[in-house]
């Protein structure tokens, strides 16, 4: 999905983030930030850190640092996660166009969608219950076409 703000406020927005938490900005703190902003996609931390590696093999970093900015990142909102249960999460920026999950239990694959007709429905059930929504997330389980092939 298509995300909806410039790179320099994301970094902005992180680097006041940071401060206001009493953490110092760091390059590796933001090449975990420009990581997940520059990909479409889901990652894990180990992911995120193999990335890193691969392109910026001189940089010192642990993988608990990317752990750490991961968990700041989605509490700011910054980034957004889909849970697998005992397999950890998967993680992508957050500040995109809203959009739903179909994840694949076989081979992990996640495709993302949006469909007017659920985002209504979802709606009308709060509005039924009278319940204020301020956010949702779907995610669909199941099996993906290349794996029910096999």
């Amino acid at each position: 999905m298509q995300n909806t703000i410039s790179y320099d406020d994301v970094l902005e927005n992180f680097k006041k983030l940071l401060k206001s938490n009493n953490l110092k900005y760091t390059m590796q703190r933001e090449l975990i930030l420009k990581i997940i902003y520059d990909n479409d996609g889901h990652f894990t931390p180990e992911d995120i850190y193999n990335l890193i590696k691969e392109n910026h093999p001189t940089v010192k970093l642990g993988i608990a640092t990317v752990y750490r900015t991961l968990t700041l990142l989605e509490d700011a909102h910054i980034v957004s996660s889909i849970s697998f249960g005992t397999q950890g999460k998967k993680y992508e920026f957050g500040l995109t166009d809203h959009h739903d999950h179909l994840v694949c239990l076989e081979c992990g694959k996640i495709e993302e969608f949006f469909d007017e007709t659920i985002e209504k429905q979802q709606e009308e059930i709060a509005k039924k219950f009278n319940f204020k929504m301020s956010n949702h997330i779907m995610k669909i389980v199941g099996t993906c076409s290349a794996c029910q092939a096999k």
